[in-house]
């Protein structure tokens, strides 16, 4: 999940705060999440310190696998890797963005698409943080549209954390790890791999905090090697793309390299790319390789511009709009690259994106009813004539002028 402002507003309160032990405002999400949680259920402890993690080095790490399932992963920013996993995907693919809560547009928008009976068998779908816990299900086609609408308008702060520090960050996602487990069962882990065995593929990106580097989850892969490893990495990986720095806790994850096994450190796949359709080496202009898909479509759960506002003259105030600026900027920077990427290869380019009209209220991070609201206005969009624009604003055709008729 990345930073959308109000969650960045978040972050920095609690920072502010957090060396002087105080809580947030009792009127504020955090709260509510805390006493929703521990009314059900008794959070874990916290250990007394964090524990020392095994040494590696940077050789082990470049070629460090996961035990079982060598085709797990590859370097999401390596070409060569990416063609030998991808190349041969032909197809319509999808590339679903970040968004935290503002994913609910795209559940909305596909399952518009769905009813109007123009949705696309996606031969490849990938999902970066809040955009990969949406891509699980849309992998799957139509049929989980109802697990989509419950779960991107029903969750709550209460679902995602508990205002409590662990040792590496503010807030305790024990409760998203409930969440994530309780939907990522061994059926749908049967279903993804029954479709990866077809040649569709669903990847996943996470960060790899130890290496500096992007990491692509195969998950069909992880899926078809079936077994309670495998349950778990698909799980951990979701978890782990969502992982805000700072804020929700890193995941580590099992590997190995020349026998030797040791722990990785994973987190947001929004810091490395808040949307994922190829590495940025193919993307830009001078390269030679053309990419795969016969048609990309990007779906950007987020507004494309950054609407006015008078920055608060304060530290939150400041940065927040900064985070929020910059992700937006992220944003729309990769999606130019991709369309103008799928202009010079011949490849059909689809763009949606919340309309900046948009101006129901939130009452804080994860409101249903903000959600609800945004899954709706996603909804009507993908059932209209045309629910995507073909271009992004920068790369899109001048319009031509309107004839004046002469008096």
């Amino acid at each position: 999940m990345h930073f959308t402002r109000r969650s960045a507003m978040l972050v920095l309160a609690l920072v502010g705060i957090a060396s002087m032990a105080l809580l947030p405002d009792p009127g504020s999400a955090a709260p509510r999440a805390r006493r929703a949680r521990t009314t059900q259920q008794a959070a874990p402890k916290l250990p007394q310190g964090p524990p020392k993690r095994s040494e590696f080095t940077e050789r082990e790490q470049a070629v460090a696998a996961i035990p079982g399932i060598p085709d797990a992963r590859f370097w999401a920013d390596s070409a060569e890797e990416y063609q030998r996993v991808l190349g041969p995907s032909n197809g319509p693919w999808l590339a679903l963005s970040a968004g935290g809560e503002d994913s609910a547009f795209g559940a909305g928008l596909l399952s518009g698409l769905s009813e109007s009976g123009r949705r696309p068998d996606y031969s490849v779908v990938t999902g970066v943080s809040s955009g990969a816990l949406l891509a699980s299900f849309v992998f799957l086609g139509a049929s989980r549209d109802a697990e989509l609408k419950r779960d991107f308008t029903a969750i709550s702060a209460a679902d995602v954390f508990e205002d409590r520090r662990t040792n590496d960050s503010l807030l305790d996602t024990w409760p998203l790890r409930e969440f994530i487990n309780k939907r990522i069962t061994p059926q749908l882990l049967a279903e993804i791999a029954s479709e990866h065995r077809r040649g569709r593929r669903l990847i996943i990106v996470t960060t790899n905090l130890d290496a500096g580097r992007p990491i692509a989850w195969n998950m069909g892969a992880i899926a078809a090697a079936g077994g309670d490893a495998a349950l778990k990495l698909f799980r951990d990986v979701l978890l782990a793309t969502s992982a805000i720095p700072g804020l929700f806790p890193p995941v580590l994850i099992d590997v190995e390299a020349n026998g030797r096994r040791f722990s990785e450190m994973h987190m947001d796949g929004g810091l490395a790319a808040t949307i994922y359709i190829a590495p940025d080496s193919m993307l830009l202009a001078p390269s030679p390789l053309r990419l795969p898909a016969s048609q990309i479509t990007l779906i950007l759960n987020s507004k494309l511009m950054t609407e006015f506002e008078v920055t608060e003259r304060s530290l939150v105030g400041v940065l927040g709009r900064s985070l929020s600026v910059g992700v937006k900027r992220a944003t729309r920077s990769a999606a130019i690259l991709i369309d103008a990427a799928s202009r010079r290869g011949g490849t059909e380019f689809n763009v949606a994106y919340v309309d900046n009209a948009f101006d129901h209220p939130s009452r804080g991070m994860f409101d249903p009813e903000y959600m609800k609201a945004l899954f709706e206005a996603g909804r009507l969009q993908g059932r209209s004539d045309d629910p995507f624009r073909h271009a992004m604003p920068e790369l899109a055709p001048p319009q031509a002028a309107v004839p004046q008729q002469a008096n």
